[in-house]
């Protein structure tokens, strides 16, 4: 495999595991459920309220 198609892979891989990651928070977030993120060099637990909304073009939290 060349450099660049294993770039484009990388980039699909990428995208895949952000809409997981995505499609995760909001389940737990509907079945009222908390998540542990890690955030600022620590765990953090957050309740199903706080867990941000997606947003329709970004999959980022």
């Amino acid at each position: 495999m060349t450099e660049e198609e294993l770039l484009k892979l990388y980039e699909k891989i990428d995208a895949g595991v952000k809409v997981a990651i995505a499609e995760a928070y909001e389940k737990q977030c509907r079945l009222g459920q908390s998540i542990s993120i890690w955030r600022d060099g620590k765990i953090v637990t957050l309740t199903a309220a706080e867990i941000p909304p997606r947003a329709d073009s970004d999959t980022a939290f």
